[in-house]
């Protein structure tokens, strides 16, 4: 039953549309998955899937699929290879339109749909920032960019205001995903249809306020601004992008559009791009990477024992955590940081333990021994499950590849090859 304030307003919104945007709230919800281009060719992912796919039109590498189909409990999921993401919410990041080299910011980041969509166009090149304020929402958001096999971003956990005090002029685009009402979300969430009401409508128009702010603080001049929210209410859509550029007249709106769930094959969506005019500079002070080779040591010996590839030398050792920092990187001293940048591994005593973080990284040519199943193949299914696999080698760290694609390492010894998949992630189908 959906709020009777809520169907007022709609009524006045939509006149004699409304009677058929009602009628789609009875209707099967559309389900999208959208594949990653960090994770190979596009082409070998359509013609080796079972999923009964066809194209999302507003995204490149988007694909809804059928009810029968089940993506969430398929190998390719468990690689990185697609993310399940809902038709409308792809529109956002075609729009911003990222560029490989940029910095970008994905502002309100969980769970990571956005983000991963931005990470796959900058192709590994440039600095990608993943904020999200509520931790335990953070934490989901570090394990997507992981899964998703992306070096290149930095996952923080900090408030709109702290953020544009550190980051003056410093993003080339942002991402402002808002946190809203939730109307668009009611055919798919019976709860934001319960939580729904006029007064959390304007507590959110009031905090869009304060983080589209905080983002044009951030914003490079000539730069860009992606909002985006999943509601119909008009305080919070055109509403707080005209607040917006009233407060900012150094800003301009290119183009907005609505979503809705009675027109497209998608749940209801509003999108915006606002640019900025160029007048200034960044002034945001880097990290001077400082490295010690013998404090990598362990590691270069790993890298040059089973890789065929050497990283760059833009190390970052926490405790005994090493990370690949991005290409840019600021100082992070007074954030707090969930994910640096690609974290490589453990640096133990004597040696280097890989994280899963680098198996989703590498590609198959990178790594000298590969174990490389079909997906047709029970024993990926075995390997996801935590199960040890003979292989009747030994050649110490393996990748495990699905159709050429990194799933998780294993330690091959006497013929045996030792699962390392990591127990929080196995599956139990």
């Amino acid at each position: 039953m959906l709020p009777q304030p809520f169907i007022d307003r709609m009524k006045k919104m939509l006149g004699s549309e409304y009677e058929e945007f009602e009628a789609c709230f009875d209707r099967e919800k559309y389900q999208a998955l959208r594949f990653n281009t960090l994770k190979g060719e596009k082409q070998h992912f359509l013609d080796t899937n079972e999923f009964h796919l066809s194209q999302v039109e507003w995204s490149e590498n988007g694909f809804y699929y059928e009810k029968e189909d089940t993506p969430g409990k398929h190998p390719y999921h468990d690689a990185g290879v697609y993310y399940i993401q809902e038709p409308s919410a792809q529109m956002p990041g075609s729009l911003l339109n990222a560029l490989p080299g940029e910095r970008i910011l994905d502002f309100c980041s969980a769970p990571g749909g956005k983000a991963t969509q931005i990470a796959s166009s900058m192709k590994g090149e440039g600095l990608l920032v993943c904020n999200e304020y509520v931790p335990n929402r953070a934490k989901i958001l570090s394990e997507n960019i992981e899964r998703m096999g992306i070096k290149n971003a930095l996952v923080i956990n900090e408030t709109p205001s702290h953020l544009a005090q550190l980051f003056p002029s410093f993003f080339h685009r942002i991402m402002v995903d808002a946190p809203c009402s939730g109307e668009g979300m009611f055919r798919k969430n019976e709860e934001a249809k319960n939580e729904w009401s006029l007064e959390n409508v304007q507590i959110c128009a009031d905090r869009q306020d304060e983080i589209l702010d905080a983002a044009a603080t951030m914003l490079l001049p000539g730069g860009r601004i992606v909002y985006s929210t999943c509601t119909f209410a008009p305080d919070e859509n055109e509403g707080s992008v005209l607040r917006f550029i009233e407060r900012h007249p150094d800003f301009h709106l290119v183009e907005s559009h609505r979503l809705w769930p009675h027109k497209v094959k998608g749940e209801g969506h509003f999108v915006a791009k606002i640019q900025k005019l160029e007048n200034e500079d960044c002034n945001v002070k880097y990290i001077k990477i400082k490295n010690n080779d013998k404090e990598v040591k362990d590691y270069r010996e790993f890298e040059k024992k089973f890789l065929n590839i050497s990283m760059d030398s833009r190390f970052d050792i926490r405790g005994e955590n090493l990370y690949l920092l991005p290409e840019e990187h600021p100082d992070t001293k007074k954030l707090k940081v969930l994910r640096y940048g690609l974290h490589l591994g453990m640096l133990k005593k004597n040696r280097f333990e890989p994280s899963h973080a680098l198996s989703h990284y590498l590609k198959m040519e990178d790594v000298k021994n590969v174990e490389n199943f079909s997906i047709e193949d029970n024993k990926v299914l075995d390997y996801l499950r935590g199960n040890t696999i003979e292989t009747g080698k030994s050649r110490g760290w393996v990748l495990v590849c699905v159709e050429g694609i990194g799933l998780g390492w294993g330690k091959e010894s006497n013929g045996i090859l030792k699962n390392h998949y990591p127990k929080g992630l196995r599956i139990n189908y």
